[in-house]
Protein backbone atom coordinates (compact mmCIF):
# COMPACT_ATOMS: atom_id res chain seq x y z
CA UNK A 1 0.00 0.00 0.00
CA UNK A 2 1.09 3.05 -0.47
CA UNK A 3 0.17 6.84 1.36
CA UNK A 4 1.14 10.06 0.90
CA UNK A 5 1.23 12.42 3.92
CA UNK A 6 0.89 16.03 3.96
CA UNK A 7 -0.33 18.99 6.70
CA UNK A 8 -0.66 22.31 7.13
CA UNK A 9 2.18 22.37 10.33
CA UNK A 10 4.85 22.21 7.82
CA UNK A 11 6.92 19.55 6.70
CA UNK A 12 9.48 19.83 10.27
CA UNK A 13 6.61 19.14 12.53
CA UNK A 14 6.31 16.64 14.70
CA UNK A 15 3.04 15.10 14.40
CA UNK A 16 3.63 14.46 10.89
CA UNK A 17 7.37 12.86 11.42
CA UNK A 18 5.18 10.71 14.18
CA UNK A 19 3.00 9.90 11.24
CA UNK A 20 5.01 8.94 8.78
CA UNK A 21 7.28 6.45 11.70
CA UNK A 22 4.27 4.80 12.42
CA UNK A 23 2.39 4.50 9.02
CA UNK A 24 6.22 3.12 7.38
CA UNK A 25 5.52 0.01 9.04
CA UNK A 26 2.46 -0.81 6.78
CA UNK A 27 2.86 0.88 3.95
CA UNK A 28 4.68 2.64 1.22
CA UNK A 29 5.26 6.24 2.59
CA UNK A 30 5.77 9.59 0.61
CA UNK A 31 5.31 13.10 2.31
CA UNK A 32 4.86 15.95 0.68
CA UNK A 33 4.21 18.98 2.79
CA UNK A 34 4.46 23.02 2.86
CA UNK A 35 8.11 24.46 3.69
CA UNK A 36 6.20 26.13 6.60
CA UNK A 37 3.34 26.28 8.78
CA UNK A 38 1.03 27.58 6.65
CA UNK A 39 -2.74 26.77 8.94
CA UNK A 40 -5.75 28.53 7.91
CA UNK A 41 -4.94 28.40 4.34
CA UNK A 42 -8.13 26.24 3.89
CA UNK A 43 -8.20 25.24 0.16
CA UNK A 44 -6.80 27.75 -1.32
CA UNK A 45 -3.96 27.24 -4.76
CA UNK A 46 -1.38 29.27 -5.69
CA UNK A 47 -2.16 30.29 -8.95
CA UNK A 48 0.10 33.76 -9.19
CA UNK A 49 3.61 32.18 -8.95
CA UNK A 50 5.29 28.57 -9.81
CA UNK A 51 5.70 26.17 -6.85
CA UNK A 52 9.27 24.35 -6.51
CA UNK A 53 9.82 20.92 -5.03
CA UNK A 54 12.53 19.68 -2.59
CA UNK A 55 13.54 16.93 -0.87
CA UNK A 56 14.61 17.34 3.07
CA UNK A 57 17.64 15.55 4.77
CA UNK A 58 14.58 13.46 6.46
CA UNK A 59 13.86 12.28 3.08
CA UNK A 60 10.50 13.97 2.99
CA UNK A 61 9.36 16.77 0.07
CA UNK A 62 8.51 20.41 0.76
CA UNK A 63 6.59 22.63 -1.34
CA UNK A 64 6.58 26.29 -1.24
CA UNK A 65 3.00 26.92 -1.02
CA UNK A 66 -0.46 25.57 0.56
CA UNK A 67 -1.14 22.27 1.47
CA UNK A 68 -3.69 21.71 -1.39
CA UNK A 69 -0.61 22.95 -3.50
CA UNK A 70 1.52 19.71 -2.15
CA UNK A 71 -1.72 17.10 -2.85
CA UNK A 72 -2.10 18.52 -6.01
CA UNK A 73 1.51 18.72 -7.32
CA UNK A 74 2.11 15.40 -5.96
CA UNK A 75 -0.55 13.56 -7.49
CA UNK A 76 -0.77 15.21 -10.76
CA UNK A 77 2.88 15.90 -11.07
CA UNK A 78 5.21 14.22 -9.07
CA UNK A 79 4.27 10.86 -8.36
CA UNK A 80 4.01 8.15 -11.49
CA UNK A 81 1.56 6.30 -9.79
CA UNK A 82 -1.48 7.32 -7.81
CA UNK A 83 -1.08 6.90 -4.14
CA UNK A 84 -3.70 4.33 -2.68
CA UNK A 85 -4.28 6.61 0.52
CA UNK A 86 -3.88 10.22 1.19
CA UNK A 87 -3.87 11.42 5.13
CA UNK A 88 -3.08 14.84 6.07
CA UNK A 89 -2.15 15.57 10.01
CA UNK A 90 -1.20 14.98 12.75
CA UNK A 91 -2.44 18.92 13.28
CA UNK A 92 -1.14 20.07 16.68
CA UNK A 93 -4.94 21.18 17.47
CA UNK A 94 -8.38 20.30 17.02
CA UNK A 95 -10.29 20.24 13.09
CA UNK A 96 -13.77 20.39 14.92
CA UNK A 97 -16.72 22.24 13.63
CA UNK A 98 -16.23 25.85 11.75
CA UNK A 99 -12.54 24.98 12.00
CA UNK A 100 -13.14 22.27 9.10
CA UNK A 101 -14.07 25.35 6.68
CA UNK A 102 -10.49 27.10 7.51
CA UNK A 103 -8.26 24.13 8.20
CA UNK A 104 -5.14 23.71 5.72
CA UNK A 105 -5.07 19.86 7.08
CA UNK A 106 -8.79 19.11 5.82
CA UNK A 107 -7.81 20.99 2.65
CA UNK A 108 -4.92 18.78 1.69
CA UNK A 109 -6.89 15.51 2.25
CA UNK A 110 -10.33 17.63 0.65
CA UNK A 111 -7.77 18.03 -2.41
CA UNK A 112 -6.88 14.04 -2.21
CA UNK A 113 -10.61 13.72 -2.25
CA UNK A 114 -11.96 15.72 -4.93
CA UNK A 115 -8.83 13.55 -6.96
CA UNK A 116 -10.68 10.39 -6.06
CA UNK A 117 -8.36 9.14 -3.45
CA UNK A 118 -9.71 8.05 -0.28
CA UNK A 119 -8.74 10.43 2.19
CA UNK A 120 -7.91 11.07 5.85
CA UNK A 121 -7.65 14.08 8.32
CA UNK A 122 -5.77 13.51 11.37
CA UNK A 123 -5.69 16.00 14.49
CA UNK A 124 -4.95 16.05 17.75
CA UNK A 125 -7.15 18.05 20.30
CA UNK A 126 -6.00 20.49 23.13
CA UNK A 127 -1.80 19.67 22.74
CA UNK A 128 -1.60 20.11 26.75
CA UNK A 129 0.16 16.56 26.84
CA UNK A 130 1.17 16.18 22.98
CA UNK A 131 0.14 12.34 22.78
CA UNK A 132 0.84 12.57 18.74
CA UNK A 133 1.92 8.73 19.24
CA UNK A 134 -1.77 8.40 20.49
CA UNK A 135 -3.60 9.85 17.14
CA UNK A 136 -0.87 8.19 14.53
CA UNK A 137 -1.63 4.70 16.42
CA UNK A 138 -5.76 5.65 15.88
CA UNK A 139 -4.74 6.41 12.43
CA UNK A 140 -2.49 3.22 11.99
CA UNK A 141 -5.96 1.54 12.72
CA UNK A 142 -7.80 2.94 10.16
CA UNK A 143 -5.49 2.18 7.48
CA UNK A 144 -5.68 -1.50 8.77
CA UNK A 145 -9.29 -1.41 9.09
CA UNK A 146 -9.22 0.32 5.51
CA UNK A 147 -6.68 -2.62 3.85
CA UNK A 148 -9.24 -5.29 5.43
CA UNK A 149 -12.58 -3.69 4.08
CA UNK A 150 -12.61 -0.79 1.49
CA UNK A 151 -15.42 1.63 1.98
CA UNK A 152 -17.14 2.40 -1.33
CA UNK A 153 -17.32 5.07 -3.24
CA UNK A 154 -15.24 8.47 -2.72
CA UNK A 155 -13.97 8.80 1.43
CA UNK A 156 -12.95 12.01 3.44
CA UNK A 157 -12.75 11.73 6.96
CA UNK A 158 -11.89 13.77 9.16
CA UNK A 159 -10.74 12.12 12.35
CA UNK A 160 -10.10 14.45 15.94
CA UNK A 161 -8.16 11.94 18.61
CA UNK A 162 -8.11 13.32 22.68
CA UNK A 163 -5.00 14.57 23.55
CA UNK A 164 -4.20 11.66 26.15
CA UNK A 165 -2.84 7.91 26.34
CA UNK A 166 -4.00 5.74 23.87
CA UNK A 167 -5.20 2.86 26.33
CA UNK A 168 -7.10 5.97 27.93
CA UNK A 169 -9.64 6.43 24.65
CA UNK A 170 -13.16 5.14 25.16
CA UNK A 171 -13.61 4.42 21.73
CA UNK A 172 -14.64 5.69 17.89
CA UNK A 173 -17.60 7.48 17.43
CA UNK A 174 -18.92 8.77 14.32
CA UNK A 175 -20.25 11.69 14.77
CA UNK A 176 -21.33 15.51 13.16
CA UNK A 177 -19.41 18.86 13.00
CA UNK A 178 -20.64 21.07 15.87
CA UNK A 179 -20.42 24.71 15.95
CA UNK A 180 -18.84 27.63 17.81
CA UNK A 181 -19.51 30.65 18.89
CA UNK A 182 -17.95 33.45 17.01
CA UNK A 183 -14.58 34.18 17.03
CA UNK A 184 -12.79 36.42 19.20
CA UNK A 185 -12.87 40.12 18.34
CA UNK A 186 -9.18 40.93 16.49
CA UNK A 187 -6.26 42.38 18.65
CA UNK A 188 -5.36 46.13 17.28
CA UNK A 189 -1.84 46.88 18.21
CA UNK A 190 0.91 48.91 16.58
CA UNK A 191 3.90 48.02 14.20
CA UNK A 192 7.44 48.42 15.02
CA UNK A 193 6.94 51.75 12.62
CA UNK A 194 3.90 53.02 14.50
CA UNK A 195 1.71 51.17 12.28
CA UNK A 196 -1.93 49.95 13.37
CA UNK A 197 -1.74 46.41 12.75
CA UNK A 198 -4.88 43.66 13.32
CA UNK A 199 -4.67 40.04 15.33
CA UNK A 200 -7.12 37.61 14.16
CA UNK A 201 -8.61 36.50 17.34
CA UNK A 202 -9.34 32.89 18.42
CA UNK A 203 -12.26 30.47 17.50
CA UNK A 204 -14.97 30.49 20.04
CA UNK A 205 -16.16 27.81 22.10
CA UNK A 206 -18.53 25.74 21.26
CA UNK A 207 -22.37 26.35 20.66
CA UNK A 208 -23.63 23.30 19.25
CA UNK A 209 -21.76 20.81 21.07
CA UNK A 210 -24.42 18.35 22.55
CA UNK A 211 -24.82 14.36 21.77
CA UNK A 212 -23.17 12.92 18.20
CA UNK A 213 -21.32 15.85 17.80
CA UNK A 214 -17.35 15.65 17.26
CA UNK A 215 -16.89 18.26 19.90
CA UNK A 216 -19.12 15.79 22.50
CA UNK A 217 -17.09 12.71 21.25
CA UNK A 218 -13.83 13.94 22.02
CA UNK A 219 -15.00 15.56 25.54
CA UNK A 220 -15.48 12.36 26.41
CA UNK A 221 -12.52 10.62 25.53
CA UNK A 222 -13.40 9.09 22.09
CA UNK A 223 -12.45 9.38 18.77
CA UNK A 224 -14.37 11.64 16.51
CA UNK A 225 -15.16 10.32 13.01
CA UNK A 226 -16.44 13.06 10.39
CA UNK A 227 -17.38 11.76 6.70
CA UNK A 228 -17.26 14.67 5.18
CA UNK A 229 -19.05 16.06 1.20
CA UNK A 230 -17.85 18.73 -0.68
CA UNK A 231 -21.39 19.68 -1.81
CA UNK A 232 -22.27 23.27 -0.53
CA UNK A 233 -25.89 23.22 -2.32
CA UNK A 234 -28.29 24.58 -0.48
CA UNK A 235 -31.03 22.07 -1.56
CA UNK A 236 -33.67 23.43 1.08
CA UNK A 237 -34.09 27.15 0.08
CA UNK A 238 -33.86 26.12 -3.97
CA UNK A 239 -37.62 26.72 -4.11
CA UNK A 240 -37.93 29.62 -2.32
CA UNK A 241 -34.86 31.65 -4.30
CA UNK A 242 -37.13 30.56 -7.68
CA UNK A 243 -39.96 32.03 -6.06
CA UNK A 244 -37.95 35.19 -5.34
CA UNK A 245 -36.22 34.96 -8.77
CA UNK A 246 -40.06 34.89 -10.47
CA UNK A 247 -41.33 37.76 -7.85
Amino acid sequence: MRILLSNDDGYFAPGLACLASVLSEIAEIIVVAPERDRSGSSNSLTLDRPLSLHKSHNGFYYVNGTPTDCVHLAVTGMLDTMPDMIISGINKGANMGDDTIYSGTVAAATEGFLLGIPSFAVSLVNLSQGNYKTAARVAFDMVQRFKAQHLSGAVLLNINVPDIDYDLLEGIEVTRLGRRHKAEPVIKSSSPRGETVYWVGAAGPAQDSGQGTDFYAVEHNRVSVTPLQIDLTRYDQQDLIKTWLRN
